[in-house]
């Protein structure tokens, strides 16, 4: 899954209540077009350029996975919903809101309705002073200088008022700082890696991905499942075992939590499903003699998905040696997951069905599975 793309956005309003305009387009821009990493102060400016009310100015940081001229047309969208009409007469007007990009990570951009860096925002004092609070040692890719140096030398002599409210990060409702592990899993194509991958972005966590593609006896076992069954088992537990133990005992004092999408217990729920009889009462006693000694999640969330959507999206992603799945072999996954956490203890659980979701490519069920892991 690719990283999101980061963009300096800036901010202003100078009709209505100019400060609740800024939070609702920082709420807006949260819901529809990615996650707020940093809001600067608010700033009351002068008018540039015209004679009309002062504005109130701010700037963000957004990490986004929407394309830059997406991210344009999403800002637009937001203007018109809060009200911005434009008289199409050149030159500057009062605005309820105005949002530009100012920077898309290093990116020039040059098209009729897009142009990045933003024109002449070097010579604007009321783009670079909010900038420079959440950007100073940004570089402004065509200039060459950062932003902490362009409002040195701007040359726009404009008196900037810091207002004394800050604006609220809607990402700040979401708090998985007060867990030290979580553990994301589900059935082949439920989506956890995926869910995994975004939060760790999300929330500065360090991420553990399962090494599965590294596994030689996983193709193997999908042409012969009663020849490979317990080399797979064994050789999943033996690497979970190792991966998980020293991924947990690594401390990272710059994250704030670790996320992985997947646990050591999935051993057992597969195992019970691939092994018979003797096979696996043998790896049930090497299984739990490993895992008295593994660390436990605070927080393991299980993703369902039922089989028709499964199927889909082992379709969708395309690994040769999948698409030869059974939907038994998928149902019995999910019986045993579901059956083993009804009885377990040692950890809180969260069952989240996604079955008609699409967290990946809508941000507003993305945002649903957050509020759901959030609930008491």
């Amino acid at each position: 899954m690719e990283k999101p793309k980061i963009f300096y956005i800036a901010l202003g309003s100078n009709k209505g209540d100019k400060f609740k305009n800024l939070q609702t387009a920082v709420t807006a821009i949260y819901e529809r077009i990615g996650n707020i990493k940093l809001i600067s102060k608010v700033y009351k400016s002068p008018a540039f350029g015209f004679e009309s009310e002062d504005f109130f100015n701010c700037c963000l940081v957004l990490d986004s996975y929407l394309k830059p001229q997406e991210v344009l047309g999403g800002l637009l969208k937001i203007e018109t919903d809060l009200g911005r009409t434009r008289s199409g007469i050149k030159g500057y007007e009062a605005r309820i809101i105005d949002l530009d990009i100012i920077f898309a990570e290093d990116a020039i951009i040059d098209t009729e309705t897009l142009k990045v860096p933003h024109p002449e925002m070097e010579k604007r004092r009321f783009v670079l002073l909010p900038l420079n609070d959440i950007a100073s040692k940004v570089i402004h890719p065509k200039l060459e200088t950062s932003v902490s140096v362009l409002l040195d030398e701007c040359e726009d002599d404009s008196v900037l008022e810091p207002i004394k409210i800050w604006l609220k990060n809607p990402s700040k409702q979401y708090d998985f700082s007060k867990f030290n592990y979580i553990a994301i899993e589900g059935n082949i194509g439920a989506g956890k890696t995926s869910l995994a991958t975004k939060m760790a972005y999300d929330f500065n966590a360090k991420l553990i991905l399962e090494r599965f593609a590294d596994n030689p006896f996983l193709p193997k076992f999908y042409e012969d499942a009663n020849r490979y069954a317990f080399s797979l088992e064994m050789s999943f537990l033996a690497d979970r075992y190792q991966q998980i133990s020293d991924d947990l005992s690594q401390l990272d004092l710059f994250k704030d939590v670790i996320i992985s999408d997947y646990y050591v217990i999935k051993s057992l729920i597969f195992s019970k499903i691939t092994l018979g009889g003797d096979e696996f009462s043998l790896y049930r006693k090497l299984f739990y003699l490993m895992y008295k000694d593994i660390k436990k999640p605070e927080l393991y969330i299980y993703l369902y998905q039922n089989t028709e959507r499964l199927q889909q999206n082992i379709r969708k992603r395309g690994r040769t040696y999948e698409q030869n799945i059974a939907d038994d072999y998928l149902e019995k996954i999910n019986a045993g997951y579901l059956d083993f956490l009804k009885t377990q203890n040692d950890f809180d659980v969260k069952i989240i069905d996604v079955s008609n979701r699409d967290f990946v490519e809508n941000r507003e069920d993305y945002l649903w599975v957050l509020k759901k892991l959030c609930e008491s």
